[in-house]
């Protein structure tokens, strides 16, 4: 690929509107340009609009020509996970359906990102339920890596995770219940953010369940959240929108414009007390990302492991259970069509006697007890966002051994359980090349605070995937 306009920012996007040397209508023909390109191969998007997004593309190029733009994201190319609605757009979940429902509606997401006047492509691809971290789908097929497609891009936001590292626009809406937006991230050497519970209103909340942006850039992922972050009261579980100045004092109430490393207490987290064991090579690079804010003037504290097995299993066993009664509740002829490898696992979950099911409940609140007590006196933690480095993009899962527990979520998973801010930056490779993030972590409200670490990171370190590096 060479690099277009497809490529750009948002915010240099808006600054090529405003001055006329390009107009959304040429970003758009670029994107679709690449769109073709590269979607035989990658299989990102699951329901596309072109004609639709054109249109938007148009009626944007009229309101920067009449100096009258909605927003900083007006004709800004974007993409939209799937199971985040659309009015009159299919709403599958990533599995195969005998009568695929229609959305009748927005979800707030939608209707910010429209009122902004940013240009939806489409609707992108994600695994059965959302409940795998690989592309691997019975609707879709597999989605794979545009960096190398023998490797996954994670998931379960697999299709927004491809399209970024694609170029289809700057900015890519997914959802994370438990590393879904960071494991694509790490996976393809993307900057994101699953933000605090209830930063991003959803039309269905559910226990640890986030919506937030993945880029190429952590400035692209800001641009994002300062729309979508708008509050909307059709999520009971909704915060106030983004604004620094109304924390309260303490570690991780710094605002973006002020973000020094500088006195800065920053845990090290390198062991997560469950699942796999951390890659010598991600322990490496972790520690490396470390060290740039030491050299930087903060303090470094190594943070024992807080989670364990046990508190992983019953995280696990709670999701298979939701999944099984999901799966009971489709007619015979569609549990027939859901993907076999979540078969299996979902039907792990059909005996589970309600007592065991309080326990796990209870377990639940335990790892955000833990995670909330291990992390309270630091300013921000660093952490792998995954134990290992990407996997074959035909694998559903990266340790596919269906009735054991998930043993790849054990530094993304508590963060959804404590409701905390949680970004991932591209950090470093393996020696094969293969992306490697770091995760930066802060307390609960101080999303602006970890997505300024990231940036500043980024700037401090200047990593690029080699495929963006030779379009640059």
């Amino acid at each position: 690929m060479t690099t277009t306009l497809a490529d750009q920012s948002a915010a240099a996007m808006a600054a090529g509107y405003a001055s006329g040397d390009f107009d959304p209508i040429e970003v758009h023909a670029a994107v679709v340009e690449r769109m073709d390109e590269c979607e035989p191969v990658i299989n990102a998007l699951f329901h596309r609009d072109d004609d639709r997004s054109r249109a938007a593309a148009v009626a944007s190029a009229a309101r920067w020509r009449e100096g009258r733009p909605l927003s900083d994201l007006d004709g800004v190319p974007v993409t939209i996970k799937e199971n985040i609605a659309r009015r009159g757009v299919p709403l599958p979940g990533g599995h195969a359906w005998v009568e695929m429902p229609i959305s009748d509606h927005d979800a707030p997401i939608t209707q910010r990102l429209e009122e902004a006047g940013a240009v939806i492509l489409g609707s992108t691809t994600m695994p059965d339920w959302g409940m795998l971290s690989s592309g691997v789908s019975s609707l879709h097929g597999i989605t794979r890596s545009p960096l190398d497609p023998r490797l996954t891009t994670g998931g379960s936001s697999a299709g927004a995770g491809a399209a970024a590292a694609a170029g289809y626009g700057p900015i890519h809406i997914g959802s994370d219940i438990g590393g879904s937006i960071r494991l694509p991230c790490t996976w393809l050497g993307l900057a994101g953010l699953k933000p605090s519970f209830g930063r991003i209103p959803l039309d269905a909340p559910y226990l640890g369940r986030c919506a937030g942006p993945l880029a190429r850039r952590m400035s692209d992922v800001r641009a994002a959240m300062d729309i979508v972050s708008a509050p909307d009261d059709r999520d009971y579980s909704r915060l106030p929108r983004i604004a620094s100045d109304d924390l309260p004092p303490g570690p991780g109430s710094r605002g973006d414009a002020e973000f020094d490393p500088r006195g800065l207490r920053i845990g090290l987290h390198l062991d997560a007390g469950c699942g796999v064991a951390v890659d010598a090579q991600v322990r490496s690079t972790i520690t490396e990302a470390a060290e740039r804010f030491a050299v930087a003037g903060a303090e470094i504290v190594t943070i024992e492991p807080f989670i364990d097995d046990d508190l992983l299993h019953d995280m696990d066993l709670f999701w298979r259970v939701r999944s099984w009664a999901d799966l009971k509740a489709l007619p015979v002829e569609e549990q027939a069509l859901i993907l076999p490898y979540i078969q299996q696992w979902a039907q792990d979950g059909a005996d589970t006697t309600g007592v065991e099911l309080m326990n796990c409940y209870h377990s639940v609140q335990e790892i955000r007890r833990r995670t909330i007590a291990a992390t309270a006196d630091f300013d921000l933690v660093i952490s792998p966002t995954s134990p290992d480095a990407a996997f074959p993009a035909e694998q559903p899962m990266p340790y596919p051994k269906v009735h054991e527990p998930m043993g790849h979520i054990g530094f993304t998973m508590p963060y959804n359980m404590s409701e905390q801010p949680a970004a991932t930056v591209l950090a470093g490779f393996m020696p094969d090349g293969r992306t490697i993030g770091a995760q930066f972590t802060g307390r609960r409200f101080a999303d602006d605070f970890v997505m300024a670490a990231g940036a500043w990171f980024d700037d401090a370190v200047g990593l690029e995937t080699p495929e963006r590096a030779a379009m640059s």
